[in-house]
C-alpha cells in the first residue's frame, strides 16, 4: 500500500513523493489447538514461517512433525492453524503456560536463567566457504532483497551454496522471522543447512546463532557485528561465524576466542 510522504532537504527544498510501506500484520500462531504466540510478521511465506518457528522454538523435531497447516485471514490479521506430532500434547501445554512474552527472541517461556545457559548442539561439521564465495553471495542478496527494494524496511536471510550462489532466501519485516521463514523454506525442499551457509541481514545477536545452529546450519554471515552472547554461543556450538560483511571486506570471528 504506497503512501504519500514530504522528504525535507537540509537546503530548506522538500518534495512529494510516494512510498511503499513493508507489509506487517499480527499473526496467531496454533498448535494442536493451543494457542501459542502472536507476531508481527510480514504476511508472505506463512507456512515456511510456522514450520521454521516450529523447529527453531523445538516444539517439533524435524519437519515431517509438521503438518495441516490451515490459514486463515481475518479483520484483525492472521490465524495459523498447525496440527504437531512426535511431541507429547502435555509438553506442548507445559511450553504455552509457561511463556511470558509473545516473541521469536529466545528468550519466551523462559523462566530462570538456568535454562538459557543450556548448551547448543554441536553444529555438524562442513568446509568453510572460500573468501570469494562470501563476497559473491554478499553482492547476490543484495540484488534478490525485492521486498526491501521497494520498502527499505525489510530483513532477509539466505541460504547460500559453497560457491556462494544464493538457492533460497526470505524476507520479512521482523529479522527473527526472516530466518524461520528461511528454515521453514529449507526444511520443504529437503535442503540440509550444512552444505552452504546462512547470510543474514539481522542485527547478529544471539537468537540468531541460536536459530542457525538448532536448524543445523554451521557457518553464518551477517552485516552486522555480533553481540558478546552471539560470539560466545557460536564458539561453544562450534560455528563459523563472518561479521561486518561488505563486498569488499568482512570481519571473520576467531572460533578459538
Amino acid at each position: 500500500m504506497p503512501g504519500n510522504t514530504r522528504e525535507v532537504r537540509r537546503n530548506g527544498t522538500s518534495r512529494e513523493v510516494s512510498r511503499e510501506w513493508v507489509p506487517e500484520v499480527p499473526v496467531a500462531l496454533e498448535f494442536n489447538g493451543l494457542a501459542y504466540a502472536v507476531m508481527m510478521a510480514t504476511p508472505r511465506d506463512l507456512e515456511d514461517f510456522v514450520t521454521g518457528f516450529a523447529l527453531t522454538e523445538g516444539l517439533a523435531a524435524r519437519p515431517e512433525d509438521i503438518d495441516q497447516f490451515d490459514i486463515a485471514e481475518t479483520d484483525l490479521g492472521y490465524v495459523v492453524r498447525t496440527q504437531l506430532s512426535g511431541l507429547g500434547i502435555e509438553q506442548l501445554s507445559e511450553r504455552v503456560r509457561t511463556r511470558v512474552a509473545e516473541s521469536s527472541c529466545g528468550l519466551c517461556g523462559i523462566e530462570n536463567l538456568e535454562a538459557l545457559a543450556k548448551p547448543l548442539p554441536k553444529v555438524p561439521k562442513g568446509e568453510r566457504p572460500a573468501e570469494a564465495a562470501i563476497f559473491a553471495a554478499v553482492v547476490d542478496l543484495r540484488a534478490k532483497q525485492v521486498l526491501n527494494a521497494q520498502t527499505g524496511a525489510a530483513h532477509a536471510a539466505a541460504f547460500a551454496n559453497r560457491e556462494g550462489q544464493i538457492i533460497l532466501m526470505r524476507e520479512d519485516v521482523g529479522r527473527h522471522n526472516a530466518v524461520d521463514k528461511l528454515v521453514g523454506a529449507l526444511a520443504a525442499v529437503g535442503r540440509d543447512f550444512a552444505e552452504g551457509f546462512v547470510l543474514s541481514t539481522a542485527r547478529c545477536s544471539y537468537e540468531i546463532v541460536e536459530k542457525v545452529v538448532r536448524a543445523g546450519g554451521n557457518f553464518l554471515v551477517t552485516i552486522s557485528l555480533p553481540t558478546s552472547m552471539a560470539v560466545e554461543r557460536a564458539r561453544a556450538a562450534g560455528l563459523g561465524l563472518v561479521c561486518l560483511a561488505r563486498d569488499d571486506s568482512f570481519l571473520e570471528i576467531d572460533s578459538a576466542g
